[in-house]
Order: C-alpha cells, then structure tokens, then sequence
C-alpha cells in the first residue's frame, strides 16, 4: 500500500511537466500548491477550522485555488482561499504562495509567518536556499520543486517520505 501510494504521489507531482504542456501554469502551480497539503503534516492538523491557503501576487493562481478547492473539507478543516497583495496583509495561513511578481517581499513575508506552522511556497530561484519551504524550479523545461528540510523544521511541519522523495532537497 505504502509503494502504491509513493506511486501515486509520484505520478500526480511529476506529471506537473506534462501537464504544463496543456494547461496554463496558473492551473498547475494550483494543482500542485493543493496536492502539497495532502503531504505535509500541521501541528494544528486535528483541530476544526478554516486550512487557509494564502496567495501573495498572482491573481490567476488565487482565482483558480479558490474556485476549485475554496470550501472543500480537509479532514475536520474547510478549505480558505485568501489573496493578498503585500507582506502587510498577510494574516495567520497554513501555507502562503509568493508568485515571483512579489518575490521582493519574501524576506518581510517569511518573518511574518516564521515558527506560525506556515508551508511557505515560491517561484522563484534562489528562495529555496533563503528559506522558503517548497521552491518551483524550472529545470529542461520541467517544472521541478524544491524542498527545504531546515525550513520546513523550523516551521514545525512535517513532510511524507515520498513528497521529499520527489523533491530536489536544499
């Protein structure tokens, strides 16, 4: 069973290169920015509530998340879609994506968020080495992501075996 579902993360994660071939990269970070969350571990995880998922700068990838997982149960918890458009805004989230158009405001953002059990997400070089928990990575025309452990630590979450098994570790 343990094979069979590393199987099946690998196939839904990798195939973010082939998809990207049909559909809008908008569509596929939204894809998967939600399967991350099937893969890591909050220290809130059993508690009721909202699993807000925060989008820093990209209006497509927000409108996408929101219309497709916006109210959607996550075990006791209810997916919520917020958009932001600086660090100021930023409120408490699960997991904050920084679109590259507001990278700049990755430093303010992730001291705002750090040691607050947030999965942060980027796309952008170098975001991964500077903290961020999950960096997409373009790599022969493939979308790849990164996975900070130091970070992901530091933020008390907990990531799969196979999500890491995935991922170019930094």
């Amino acid at each position: 069973m343990k094979k069979f579902k590393a199987l099946l993360i690998a196939a839904v994660l990798v195939s973010g290169s082939a998809i990207a071939q049909d559909r809008p990269i908008h569509e596929v970070y939204s894809m998967m920015v939600f399967n991350f969350t099937k893969y890591v571990q909050w220290p809130d995880h059993t508690a009721a509530g909202e699993f807000v998922i925060g989008v820093v700068g990209n209006a497509d990838v927000y409108a996408t998340l929101n219309t497709w997982y916006g109210g959607k149960p996550r075990g006791s918890k209810t997916y919520v879609i917020k958009k932001f458009n600086s660090s100021d805004e930023i409120t408490d989230c699960h997991v904050v994506f920084i679109d590259k158009s507001k990278s700049g405001e990755f430093d303010a953002i992730n001291n705002k968020v750090k040691g607050k059990g947030t999965l942060v997400i980027t796309d952008k070089n170098g975001l991964g080495e500077k903290g961020s928990g999950i960096n997409f990575k373009t790599i022969d025309n493939k979308l790849k992501f990164e996975l900070n452990q130091k970070a992901l630590e530091a933020s008390n979450l907990k990531v799969s075996g196979a999500l890491s098994s995935m991922a170019i570790l930094i």
